[in-house]
């Protein structure tokens, strides 16, 4: 991994990348008592060249963020035919961006564990015995009927925006 200060010359040390590692897995958010606080937000690369924005229900589980969509959503497509991606969410303390690459995950064992992981977290998936997706009881209108694709996105990169003493801005790149 490297890691790059960028808030060096304001004197700032760099952000420790295991303890904001730590914080994803736990579901941090900024406040515990902040409402509809653990935004996480999507950015894919449109047909034309521009951003796409969009709120997902991803998680961070084994140092990756996966999420699921319709494969006729925008970022359903978007990441179909470019997989370049990034993920934004804040945590206790700090703004996280990951930047890496949506893979499509459709081995069995795979869906069952992250399937698990939105079960224990409050959205009751599992994966789709008809196929290589994921189903529940409800989603986001948006998503269409299930089965869901679930992605993966494994970090190429990350930005940390330490909000709290000392303060810091780092890159890491891995």
């Amino acid at each position: 991994m490297e890691i790059i200060n960028l808030g060096k010359a304001d004197g700032l040390p760099p952000v420790d990348w295991a303890a904001v590692v730590e914080k994803l897995g736990a579901g941090s958010t900024p406040r515990p008592d902040a409402a509809n606080s653990r935004t996480t937000w999507l950015s894919t690369v449109n047909e034309d060249g521009s951003p796409h924005v969009t709120a997902v229900g991803a998680l961070w589980v084994d140092g990756a963020f996966w999420f699921q969509t319709g494969a006729d959503t925008r970022k359903g497509r978007n990441v179909a035919r470019d997989p370049r991606c990034s993920v934004a969410v804040s945590i206790r303390d700090a703004d996280v961006v990951i930047e890496g690459d949506a893979a499509r995950v459709t081995e069995p064992g795979a869906l069952a564990h992250i399937a698990k992981a939105w079960a224990d977290n409050g959205w009751p998936a599992e994966p789709d015995e008809s196929g290589p997706g994921i189903t529940a009881p409800f989603n986001a209108p948006s998503q269409g009927s299930p089965p869901w694709n679930v992605y993966r996105i494994e970090p190429c990169s990350a930005t940390v925006v330490l909000a709290t003493e000392p303060g810091g801005l780092t890159r890491f790149r891995f």
